[in-house]
């Protein structure tokens, strides 16, 4: 079992939401964060030009069996470079182990309760 972090950005969320979807990946949390990488995004506030300290983003995560880790990068990656054509500033993926999964309902545990 993997938990995958994604990063992106706000604009992409329906494009990578449908893509996950149409890749039979259902399950997924989003919140919204803030962060600062490489982009270099300006904004202008009352007529000048400002450099945000931090950029809006939406962050995913997902618990997928081992099986279903390259498909739901991939769905990720595609989605992502086909919307903004890989640009800096579109996000990351971080992979982690998951030790345990707990479905609160009926106390299954591991990959069955993914």
């Amino acid at each position: 079992m993997k938990l995958l972090i994604a990063i992106i950005r706000e604009n992409q969320l329906d494009q990578v939401r449908e893509a996950l979807i149409d890749a039979g990946i259902s399950r997924i949390t989003t919140s919204h964060v803030s962060g600062h990488g490489r982009s270099k995004t300006e904004e202008i506030y009352r007529g000048q030009v400002v450099v945000p300290n931090l950029v809006p983003n939406i962050r995913l995560e997902i618990a997928v069996n081992d099986d279903f880790v390259e498909t739901t990068c991939n769905a990720i990656l595609n989605a992502t470079t086909a919307h903004d054509g890989g640009l800096v500033g579109s996000g990351k993926i971080f992979i982690t182990p998951l030790e345990q999964c707990i479905r609160l309902r009926t106390g299954e545990r591991g990959p069955e309760a993914i």
